[in-house]
């Protein structure tokens, strides 16, 4: 068969990480989840590891991992992020770039990406290059071999770019069928016109480079990957397939249908969007229409007859090549009737001038300690991928001009991260949008801040006025801004951390018992040095001495902290560098007698004394502690309004029953007690030690007789977490009667609740089971194994209630 098709995504997410934490905030936008990226992996990442096909009566009839079967590349900065908070996510595709070298011979569908996303051809031929290096270094460490592809961001291109892929080892990359210039046959001497998407883009092309290299490259079909995208392709599965297969010519020879969109259409952009692609590849391969492939086994199998002349800076996402992002070319997401994106301008010279400045400054403070400051720069990605002291210290054992003291060391890793951080401020969403203050445009500003913060550090000398200067010519579209000078102020520099917070934080914390490591916070280490926490009736008082250390750079001080919690909200508290004027001894000896009396008005003195002024708040606490600080103070209040609720509920349960016969609606307020206290009774029978079902199952039927609504949470949560725990433990014990009686108790609970329960985990298991063990009981039930007739019955019975077809499964 010469019929192939190739289907790309693009997996990525712009760093959403606080640069002085290294971790990202909440996002309220994003609720129920934490953030985008967890509330992105919950839509498409995850889903695509474990894909549901199924039958006509919606019953799952095979699962699979979409990865292995499609080309695809993730941004640098998502896979570390999924590698910390989505480990089973992460590894699934790692595993899935495996299968797929045993599927297309040896190549891997894997592909790498320009490290952050940076607009390539806006870059200088430095930066070009340490985008490259870091994102091939990147992917080795993480898929364990050398990638054969390099997706470009945005698909942004010029011939130095290409230079730069090649040079460094790159085959091929992937471009939209509008950035090809001319073609011609390899060997003819007339060039045809290309432009305007007339390529065909059925095969790959060879473009030759001025150095005399050459890399290949695929041109992907516009038009199907346009519907994937944006006309709704992926609401049906078969028509996706069928418009695949009407991608071929009538024309002898191999040929390659390939579409490319971003990964995130298939479950984020379009809910169920895995499902369409895994039917849409499970079709093609059923139905013998066309192989599946990925680019570099096409790419080994069919090289290039042809050769192209692409179309420089251009891109797949502006109509006016790269206009986007330095521009105010008309392209813009998201904004209101009369915004303007004049501040994309002055918002990349600022940058520049920022760049440059401390690239100079780079060069020269670098170059008395490191062999190359450049050639350090592109390895420093070892670093950032593991800054373990071994791994910082074999880093500048070989890049070092000799061995270096501490205060060096950690001179060259302030130098270091300034370029990193220089080289995050350029990822292109922070000029994709229509507004200067939105979220994407404000962290890359975020990490020109960093950048700054890191610099004055080193010498003193302060770049942010002039950085200011050149902000305020970008005009924001919001009054409350102004300019880029307003959102940097009002929007930024509130966010600037320094080692004095991360003290104020660790203490404010350590009040509330709600520090899960007491020696961390992020990217921060504490030595605790000296520390005690005093209780006067509502009042705490934290007082104590600690080092704290950034891991990142190293920086480190011992400062001496007081944090203050009067009740509620009211919080202060202040931090000074342990310099011996005044002693942590003679402090604590000043300050106890008058909080042991509670004579709070004294000890806010005595710490105003002390530390000349208190300019720490629950403010200052970061964000997922401020969050569990509120909770700590609004549990008891909560814990009498449920009390509250239970007494009215019990007091009246029999009053609650004549309504509820009589057809009478409950009042609001004795509705939501019977809410709560019937939620709560159905929780603590599933939780209790055995789990009590069938009255669990008797207060679901009341609550729906009396009409009363259920709280979602935490009954959702208790359930999906007991049926995933008894799949989990079927795996290793698969024939266990208690567990199977267990898993059909609560798959019937699930049936009968209002509400739907997530039961993707569960099913990835019990579909585990099936594959592994159903066909061998099955045939001992057919021999006359009584007790594996019982097990398979039971086992059907569980897996169609999750949703499992068993339709002649093991027969």
């Amino acid at each position: 068969m010469e019929r192939y098709v190739c289907i790309h995504g693009h997996f990525y997410q712009p760093p959403r990480e606080n640069p002085w934490l290294e971790t990202i905030a909440p996002q309220h936008s994003a609720h129920p989840y934490h953030d985008w990226n967890e509330r992105i992996a919950a839509e498409c990442y995850t889903p695509n590891t474990a894909s549901r096909i199924l039958d006509g009566d919606g019953r799952i009839i095979q699962i699979v991992n979409n990865y292995s079967r499609i080309s695809f590349n993730f941004g640098p900065t998502l896979l570390a992020w999924l590698e910390k908070y989505v480990p089973a996510t992460y590894h699934a595709i790692i595993e899935a770039d495996r299968q797929s070298r045993t599927l297309f011979a040896g190549h891997g569908s894997a592909i790498a990406q320009a490290y952050n996303h940076m607009i390539m051809p806006l870059a200088n031929r430095r930066d070009k290059r340490t985008q490259v290096i870091w994102g091939i270094r990147d992917f080795e460490r993480r898929f364990g071999r050398m990638p054969e592809g390099m997706w470009l961001p945005e698909t942004a291109v010029d011939i130095e770019t290409l230079e730069t892929l090649a040079e460094c080892g790159i085959r091929f990359t992937i471009l939209s069928p509008y950035q090809a210039r001319a073609v011609r046959k390899i060997g003819a001497t007339t060039w045809q016109d290309a432009s305007g998407g007339k390529i065909d883009t059925t095969m790959p092309y060879l473009q030759h480079l001025p150095s005399g290299r050459t890399i290949a490259i695929f041109f992907y079909n516009g038009h199907i990957s346009r519907a994937v995208a944006f006309e709704g392709l992926l609401y049906n599965g078969d028509n996706f397939a069928h418009r695949l297969i009407g991608g071929f010519h009538e024309r002898m020879g191999p040929q390659l249908v390939h579409i490319a969109t971003d990964g995130e259409t298939y479950g984020h952009h379009h809910p169920r969007g895995d499902m369409a692609l895994a039917y849409a590849l499970h079709y093609l391969e059923r139905e013998r229409l066309a192989r599946l492939t990925n680019y570099a086994a096409f790419l080994t199998l069919h090289p290039p007859t042809h050769e192209v002349q692409i179309a420089e800076r251009t891109s797949w996402s502006c109509f006016h090549g790269i206009e986007r992002w330095r521009s105010d070319c008309g392209c813009s997401t998201g904004g209101r009737e009369g915004w303007k994106q004049t501040w994309r301008a002055p918002l990349r010279a600022a940058l520049d001038w920022l760049r440059d400045t401390l690239a100079a400054r780079f060069e020269t403070a670098a170059e008395r300690l490191l062999f190359d400051p450049w050639t350090a720069r592109d390895d420093y990605i070892r670093v950032v991928l593991d800054r373990s002291p071994e791994s910082v210290n074999a880093f500048l054992a070989e890049h070092a001009t000799r061995e270096l003291n501490t205060e060096e060391r950690i001179e060259v890793l302030h130098l270091l991260e300034i370029q990193r951080q220089a080289m995050l401020m350029y990822t292109s969403c922070g000029w994709f949008f229509a507004e200067l203050s939105g979220i994407e445009t404000v962290q890359v500003l975020h990490y020109a801040a960093r950048a700054i913060q890191l610099a004055r550090a080193l010498d003193g000398d302060d770049l942010e006025p002039e950085f200011l200067r050149r902000l305020a010519e970008a005009p924001s579209n919001i009054p409350q801004f102004v300019n880029g000078r307003g959102v940097y102020e009002q929007l930024v520099l509130p966010h600037v951390v320094d080692l004095r917070q991360v003290a104020a934080h660790y203490a404010a914390t350590s009040l509330f018992n709600i520090q899960t490591d007491p020696q961390r916070v992020y990217c921060y280490t504490v030595e605790q040095r000296r520390h005690r926490v005093m209780e006067a009736g509502h009042a705490k008082l934290a007082l104590g001495v600690a080092r704290v250390t950034s891991t990142i750079t190293l920086e480190s001080a011992e400062l001496r902290y007081g944090v203050l919690h009067l009740g509620d909200q009211n919080l202060i508290g202040a931090v000074r560098t342990e310099d011996g004027a005044e002693s942590y001894a003679d402090l604590l000896h000043t300050i106890s007698p008058a909080f042991e009396r509670a004579d709070l008005a004294d000890v806010v003195q005595t710490l105003t004394r002390h530390f000349g002024r208190l300019d720490y708040s629950l403010k200052s606490v970061f964000y997922d502690e401020q969050r569990a600080i509120v909770r700590a103070i609004l549990a008891p209040a909560l814990e009498e309004t449920a009390a509250a609720y239970q007494r009215l509920y019990d007091r009246h349960t029999p009053l609650i029953s004549f309504l509820t016969n009589q057809g009478i609606p409950l009042p609001p307020e004795v509705a939501t007690a019977a809410e709560y206290a019937m939620s709560m009774a159905i929780y603590r029978a599933l939780t209790a030690d055995p789990p009590d079902f069938e009255r669990a199952r008797s207060l679901i039927d009341s609550a729906h007789r009396a009409g009363v609504s259920l709280a979602r949470e935490p009954l959702i949560g208790e359930l999906r977490r007991s049926i995933e725990q008894v799949t989990a433990r079927l795996l290793t014990d698969p024939e266990s009667s208690v567990l199977f009686d267990r898993l059909l108790n609560l798959a019937r609970l699930v049936r009968a609740l209002p509400f739907a329960i997530d039961l993707w985990r569960a099913q990835n298991d019990v579909f585990a089971i099936r594959a592994t063990h159903y066909a061998e009981l099955a045939a001992r039930a057919r021999a006359g194994d009584q007790r594996a007739r019982i097990w398979t019955e039971r086992f059907a019975t569980a897996a169609t209630l999750l949703g499992i077809s068993m339709s002649g499964y093991g027969r």
